[in-house]
């Protein structure tokens, strides 16, 4: 099936960005099932990762009844295009996805200590991206009213979020009981330093403050929940036994950065509805990342350096395939 691809720019007005000279930025990025009539292109944006050729601004196929809807969320620091494979899996299945670059937590735009510190703001994201009507006529098709989430790393903490789950604490606030074994993340290693010196900003502060706000979003279904990381064990306990919705987690066996048991075990054997698919073969946690280009490989190889004879393509299909059946 022929995918094709828009991307734009909507902004919550609601929210300011972090420097607090305007509102929120919510670039966006969808994919979807296209009549013929595209040119099959692939990206002209450098990245460290491999596309899929797409018709940009292509006709959505026709058909009788709405598109179905999933939300993507992308990693820590990352963009949409390191989990480009998924949205183009299930484009290709018929699904309409569409992806946000979460304003100072993507590799987009420079890094912000506070789009690290501040990741419930990830799932506002999703909610008043859902709400925009930019996108929605940019793509000139109807939607379900049935909407889904998918979400990798942050993204998954985000994904949860959305179902009901709750923060008790963030990962790195000093009160945390889960002392966390690390400074900050891969992208951000000195995070823990940052958070004394933001308290005078305004935007932060008011974010920090409503850290343990409610984000559930009633007219989100269900969520693929891929690789969740350290952050999920600030949740509160209680939030998360009291999601009634079904919840996939998917987690490879030998993922060192957030471990199986530690983390997507613990959140199954919280979640009353989730089910719980640990892929084997020595799959680690950056196998759910899109294969690299030759940059990529240059700049990050341990984000493509995966166990011998493991296929990270195969991973890919095997997903998007588990994927398509759950949201089905």
């Amino acid at each position: 099936m022929l995918v094709g691809f828009r991307k734009g720019m909507s902004f919550d007005e609601t929210r300011q960005n972090w420097d607090a000279s305007g509102a929120r930025p919510l670039a966006w990025s969808l994919w979807y099932p296209a009549q013929g009539d595209g040119q099959l292109i692939h990206s002209a944006d450098m990245s460290w990762f491999k596309q899929h050729a797409v018709a940009y601004g292509a006709k959505p196929r026709l058909t009788d009844r709405p598109f179905r809807l999933v939300l993507l969320s992308h990693g820590s620091g990352a963009t949409p295009s390191a989990i480009e494979w998924l949205a183009y899996g299930l484009a290709q299945q018929g699904f309409v996805v569409l992806a946000v670059h979460h304003h100072g937590h993507t590799g987009s735009e420079p890094y912000r200590a506070e789009g690290f510190l501040c990741m419930w703001e990830r799932a506002r994201d999703l909610s008043s991206l859902l709400s925009d009507s930019i996108w929605q006529r940019a793509l000139g098709a109807p939607i379900d009213d049935q909407v889904d989430v998918a979400g990798f790393s942050a993204g998954a903490y985000t994904a949860m979020l959305l179902m009901g789950a709750r923060v008790a604490y963030s990962q790195f606030e000093p009160d945390n009981p889960v002392k966390s074994p690390i400074r900050g993340p891969r992208e951000f290693p000195d995070l823990v330093d940052e958070l004394t010196k933001l308290q005078s900003h305004k935007v932060f502060r008011e974010s920090w403050d409503r850290r343990r706000d409610s984000y559930a979003d009633s007219r989100i279904a269900r969520a693929l929940v891929i690789a969740p990381g350290r952050s999920v064990l600030g949740f509160d306990i209680d939030s998360l036994q009291r999601i009634r919705k079904p919840i996939l987690l998917i987690v490879g066996d030998a993922d060192t950065v957030a471990s199986p048991q530690e983390c997507c075990q613990w959140l199954h054997d919280s979640v009353p509805e989730s089910q719980s698919q640990i892929i084997g073969g020595g799959v680690g946690h950056y196998t759910f990342l899109s294969e690299g280009t030759a940059e990529g490989e240059r700049a990050a190889p341990e984000l493509f350096a995966d166990g011998q004879g493991l296929k990270r393509r195969a991973v890919h299909r095997r997903v998007v395939a588990l994927a398509s059946e759950f949201f089905a």
